[in-house]
């Protein structure tokens, strides 16, 4: 049984429609890629799946319920904005996740803390936007979910750091888990897929998985997602 069911799924922004007729069905076990150009529907699909938008048509399964109170417990979201307040360290951080989520682990949050060697006690407004996002990854990776979605957990950080935040992501991932991820970076972070969900504007252009696009295409997912988003610009 599939973890997310969707079927139909539609979502728009008064005129615009930004997810049209998405179905899809994802199974643990499974760390996948969100990929698509800027404005395709994304970060509207991980809203949609966290429980932070609800006006949407279509059929939305989670672990077999409904998006409620239920799925919400089920997920750990990292959305692209930081939603930490400025005046919070890390500490203040680990209460509030403690003290709110039953998973949340901060022994793992505390090793992973110092892995990125973050200060315990710097407040969230004197670190660099790279720091706050992997203070936020920390968060999520630290809770014992179902379901992961990360939504450009690497926006702001060099590639050396790309690469240490992959290993913590991997390092700290629950193998029976499901982990939705969205990013620009694909060259950095295909390494880690084992399937690439790959959007359109408002509609899906691929779902498989990435062993079979490289066989296919001979190519990486990276240059598959370059050639099939050039050619629909060229259209």
């Amino acid at each position: 049984m599939a973890l997310i069911e969707l079927s139909h799924l539609n979502k728009g922004f008064g005129q615009q429609l930004v997810l049209n007729d998405l179905s899809l069905s994802l199974e643990a076990g499974k760390i996948i890629g969100l990929l698509g150009p800027n404005g395709c529907g994304k970060s509207t699909l991980l809203k949609i799946l966290a429980g932070l938008i609800s006006d949407y048509q279509g059929e939305i399964r989670i672990d077999g319920q409904k998006p409620g109170l239920y799925t919400k417990g089920l997920i750990s979201f990292l959305p692209e904005k930081t939603y930490l307040s400025p005046w919070m360290r890390p500490m203040d951080a680990f209460d509030f996740f403690g003290d709110f989520y039953i998973d949340f682990d901060r022994r793992k949050a505390e090793e992973m803390l110092r892995q990125f060697q973050l200060d315990l006690k710097q407040p969230i407004k004197n670190m660099s936007k790279g720091m706050q996002e992997k203070m936020q990854l920390i968060l999520v990776m630290a809770r014992r979910a179902r379901i992961y979605l990360l939504d450009e957990p690497m926006g702001g950080v060099d590639p050396a750091t790309r690469s240490a935040i992959l290993d913590v992501v991997l390092k700290n991932y629950q193998e029976d888990a499901l982990m939705l991820l969205a990013t620009h970076l694909i060259q950095d972070v295909e390494r880690i897929f084992d399937s690439a969900i790959l959007l359109g504007f408002s509609q899906l252009v691929m779902f498989d998985e990435v062993d079979n696009i490289r066989q296919k295409y001979g190519k990486s997912v990276d240059e598959v997602f370059r050639e099939v988003f050039k050619c629909s610009v060229s259209l």
